[in-house]
């Protein structure tokens, strides 16, 4: 699914699911550079995100896979 990452004033994370007009908080993260792992939003939805860049300009949209775990 399609999804935005954006970077928050206090330098937190949330991710934009525009189908679902839905946005979160990530809560946590599997890498400590956002990249190519697992997150787990507020509501408790786990995504997995693509390989990017850690210097990665934000806010933008990718490709994630919602994950059970």
């Amino acid at each position: 699914m399609k999804v935005m990452i954006r970077k928050n004033a206090a330098g937190g994370y949330s991710i934009y699911v525009p189908k679902k007009d839905l946005e979160e908080p990530i809560v946590t993260m599997e890498n400590p550079g956002l990249w190519g792992g697992k997150v787990t939003l507020g509501n408790g939805w786990i995504l997995e995100l693509p390989e990017m860049e850690a210097d990665t300009k934000l806010p933008i949209t990718v490709e994630a896979r919602k994950s059970e775990g």
